[in-house]
């Protein structure tokens, strides 16, 4: 998606470590419209996938998952980081957060994640693919089926997507940095 490799290249940063920082246009300050034409391309590459929900992990993915879900208008769940005291019959899983450096247990009401589902599943990154693993995790213990994966950005230098794959579950990434090394971003 040549529109958001531009604005990766123009305003993201690059941090030690892998760290690409897209937090004034994807996951921070949002552009809507940019969000409204990822959302788009997400839905044509999985167009003819049978999903009946859209699911992410708040925070960073929940904006581009909303405009899927609305384009397909389908309902969208977001796994939460902390466990509400409300919630009941809950599915949990650990995530383990490359920015943030930590472990969180997260969790879905099995109320929203069902065996009748077919998933598809938006982030705004995928690295290592720890959130990937966490929401296989949670589909396999709620008997959905996950009909794919769609990331913002990927990091293929991190090898998250050659995990999912081995699972065979269809990745889709629309911009896929290749290197930050020496904190420059080189895109494929």
């Amino acid at each position: 998606m040549e529109l958001l490799k531009k604005r990766i290249m123009q305003d993201g940063k690059c941090f030690p470590g892998g760290i690409l920082k897209v937090d004034s246009f994807i996951n921070h300050q949002i552009d809507p419209v940019l969000i409204g034409q990822i959302a788009e391309e997400f839905v044509r590459r999985f167009a003819g996938k049978k999903i009946t929900k859209i699911v992410t992990v708040e925070a960073s993915g929940i904006a581009p998952a909303i405009m899927v879900g609305y384009l397909m208008q389908l309902p969208v769940v977001f796994i939460k980081k902390k466990m509400p005291r409300t919630m009941e019959n809950m599915l949990t899983s650990t995530i383990h957060s490359f920015t943030k450096e930590r472990d969180y247990t997260v969790c879905v009401s099995r109320d929203f994640l069902t065996p009748d589902d077919h998933i598809l599943f938006i982030d705004d990154f995928l690295a290592y693919g720890n959130a990937a693993a966490g929401m296989i995790d949670l589909a396999d213990q709620a008997g959905a089926v996950i009909e794919g994966m769609g990331f913002v950005i990927e990091k293929a230098f991190q090898h998250g997507a050659d995990q999912i794959r081995k699972r065979n579950i269809p990745v889709e990434s629309l911009a896929i940095v290749e290197s930050l090394d020496d904190c420059r971003i080189v895109l494929r």
